[in-house]
C-alpha cells in the first residue's frame, strides 16, 4: 500500500513497502489492526520551537545528541577530575595506582567490547559503561577522608570494565549513525558536546578554590562530580535501540538482526581477518591516551597549584573543543574523500612536530626532583611567565582532539557496517587503555619528566608515519552498500535509502 514518512525536515514524502524497518510505512486504516511498529512513527517525526527545528527522536543527530550528552556528563567529568593532576590529591601515586588498574581492565574489556555491545544493544551496554564513572568519583571524596587508598584502585578497575563498554558504543554510534558526507561533522559535534562537560566540570573546582592554593580539592567538588555521573548514566536509557535509527534519506544502520555470542565473537575474529590493514592504526592508538599522564601530571600537577590547575583545564578542554570543530568540517570538505585523507595526515604531522617542539622547549626548564623538593613553590596565575604555559597547555588540548577526530574518521572512512565499526572502536579503546596503563605505571615508578615527554612524541611521530600506508591506499572516495552488508545477516532492500531528498547536507551511501 502506499504510504507517508516523516523526514527530518518534516516534509511527507511517498514511499513504498521497500524498507520493511520504517514505521511510516504502518498506517493505521480503518477497518485494519494496527502493526506494531505504527506505535513508534512518532520517533520519525521532526518537532518546531519555534524557528528552531528538533530532529526526528530516532534521527541520527538526535541519537548521536544523546550519546554526546552521556559522556559530557560521565567521561566528561572524569576528564575534569583527572585533568586536576591526582584526581585532585595532592598526590599523585594513589591517582597512578587507581589509573593502572582503570587501563589495565578497560585494555582488555575495550578489545572485546565490539562483541558485547554488539550482542546486548547499545542502550544497554553505553547506561551499564556509566554506572562505573559515579563509583571512581566516589572513591575520591572517600579518600579525601580516610586515605585508604585499596577504594580508589578497585573503583578504577570497575570503571575500567564500565568505561570499556561505553566507549565502544559510543563509538559504534558516532561512526555508524551519519553518512558517509557527515562523519567529520558527527564525529566533531560529538567532541565538542563531551568536552563541554569537561569545561564545565573543570569550572566546579575553579569556582570551589578560586581562593585556595592548596593542593587538594574539597567535598563539594566531587559530591558535585558524582551527582552528574549518576545522571549521565541514567540518560542513556533515552537512546533507542540502533536497529530502529532512520537517516534523511530513509536508509538505516548496517547491523546483525539475530546476534549471538558464539556469532559476535566469531565476528571479532572475522573483522580482524576482513580488515587486517586496521593494524597499520594501532599504534595511533596505543598514542592517543598516552600523552594525557605526562601532560595532566607532570605537567599541570607538577608545576601548578590547585586553582590554577583548575583554570589550565578549562582553558585545555575548550581548546579540545575548537580543535573538534576545525578538523571535524574540514574532513568533510567536498574534496575526495581520499584526498581529504591524505590532507589529515599531513595536517597531523605538521601540527605533532609543531606543538610538541614547542613542549620541549617547555620541559627543559624544570625536573621532576626540582618540583618535589621541599618548598617548592608552584605557579600560580598572577605568577610572571604564567602565559607562555598556558597558551602551552591549550595548543595540547587542541592537539588531543585534533588526533581523535582524525582517527575516528579514518575508522569511519574504511566502513559504514555497525557490527565492523562497535569492533574497531572496542579495538581502538582496547589498546588505547593499554597504552595509558603502561604510561600511568611508569609514571608512578617516578620516570623523569623529559623520558616521559620523549615518549609521547616519539611514539605519536612514529605512529604517524606507520599509519601512513593504510591511509594512502585503503581510503576510498566511497564504500559500496555491498560491502558494508557482507558482514551482515540484513539485505539491502531493508537497510538501504527509501527517500528521493536529502536533508541538513546528509546524503545518502
Amino acid at each position: 500500500m502506499a504510504t507517508t514518512l516523516g523526514t527530518e525536515k518534516g516534509e511527507a514524502l511517498a514511499t513504498t513497502n521497500a524498507n520493511p524497518h520504517s514505521p511510516g510505512d504502518y498506517v493505521h486504516d480503518a477497518g485494519e489492526a494496527e502493526h506494531p511498529l505504527a506505535k513508534r512513527a512518532w520517533m520519525y517525526r521532526p518537532h518546531h520551537i519555534g524557528p528552531i527545528k528538533i530532529p526526528a527522536y530516532a534521527s541520527p543527530p538526535f541519537q548521536l545528541g544523546l550519546v554526546a550528552f552521556v559522556c559530557f556528563l560521565c567521561p566528561g567529568m572524569f576528564n575534569a577530575v583527572n585533568g586536576l593532576g591526582g584526581g585532585g590529591q595532592f598526590s599523585a601515586t594513589t591517582s597512578n595506582n587507581s589509573n593502572v588498574a582503570l587501563y589495565s581492565t578497560f585494555s582488555v574489556v575495550g578489545f572485546f567490547a565490539g562483541t558485547f555491545a554488539n550482542r546486548m544493544g547499545i542502550k544497554l551496554t553505553l547506561s551499564l559503561g556509566g554506572i562505573g564513572y559515579f563509583v571512581y568519583i566516589a572513591s575520591y571524596l572517600s579518600y579525601n577522608h580516610n586515605q585508604n587508598a585499596g577504594f580508589p584502585i578497585f573503583a578504577g578497575a570497575l570503571l575500567g570494565v564500565c568505561a570499556g563498554l561505553l566507549w565502544c558504543a559510543q563509538g559504534a554510534i558516532m561512526m555508524s549513525y551519519p553518512p558517509e558526507a557527515s562523519k567529520g561533522r558527527y564525529i566533531s559535534w560529538f567532541w565538542m558536546i563531551f568536552n563541554l562537560g569537561a569545561v564545565l566540570g573543570s569550572l566546579i573546582p575553579l569556582g570551589q578554590n578560586i581562593n585556595s592554593t592548596s593542593g587538594t580539592v574539597n567535598d563539594g567538588t566531587y559530591i558535585g562530580f558524582m551527582v552528574l555521573t549518576f545522571l549521565g548514566a541514567a540518560v542513556a536509557w533515552c537512546l533507542v535501540d540502533a536497529r530502529h535509527v532512520q537517516r534523511a534519506d530513509g536508509s538505516h544502520v548496517v547491523l546483525m538482526k539475530h546476534p549471538t555470542w558464539q556469532s559476535e565473537f566469531i565476528g571479532l575474529y572475522e573483522t580482524l581477518k576482513m580488515d587486517t590493514w586496521v593494524i597499520f592504526l594501532f599504534p595511533m592508538f596505543l598514542a592517543s591516551n598516552w600523552f594525557y599522564t605526562y601532560q595532566f601530571n607532570d605537567v599541570n600537577l607538577a608545576k601548578f597549584n590547585v586553582r590554577t590547575r583548575a583554570l589550565n583545564g578549562v582553558l585545555y578542554w575548550t581548546s579540545q573543543i575548537l580543535g573538534a570543530y576545525c578538523f571535524g568540517y574540514a574532513l568533510d570538505s567536498r574534496v575526495r574523500r581520499s584526498i581529504r585523507a591524505k590532507g589529515a595526515w599531513a595536517a597531523l604531522f605538521v601540527i605533532t612536530m609543531a606543538i610538541w617542539g614547542g613542549g620541549y622547549a617547555w620541559q627543559k626548564q624544570y625536573t621532576r626532583p626540582e618540583v618535589s623538593a621541599k618548598g617548592y613553590v608552584k605557579t600560580d596565575w598572577t605568577t610572571s611567565g604564567y602565559v607562555g604555559p598556558m597558551f602551552l597547555y591549550m595548543f595540547y588540548g587542541f592537539f588531543d582532539a585534533a588526533w581523535q577526530t582524525c582517527v575516528y574518521w579514518f575508522m569511519g572512512a574504511l566502513t559504514n557496517n555497525g557490527r565492523k565499526l562497535a569492533n574497531f572502536a572496542g579495538f581502538y579503546k582496547g589498546i588505547q587503555s593499554a597504552g595509558a596503563a603502561i604510561i600511568f605505571r611508569i609514571d608512578a615508578l617516578q620516570a623523569p619528566y623529559m623520558n616521559e615527554f620523549a615518549s609521547c612524541w616519539g611514539l605519536l611521530a612514529g605512529s604517524l608515519l606507520i599509519a601512513l600506508p593504510l591511509i594512502w591506499m585503503k581510503v576510498r572516495d566511497t564504500v559500496p552498500l555491498e560491502d558494508d552488508i557482507k558482514f551482515s545477516d540484513e539485505t539491502m532492500e531493508e537497510v538501504m535509502p527509501t527517500l528521493s531528498h536529502e536533508a541538513d547536507g546528509e546524503k545518502a551511501r
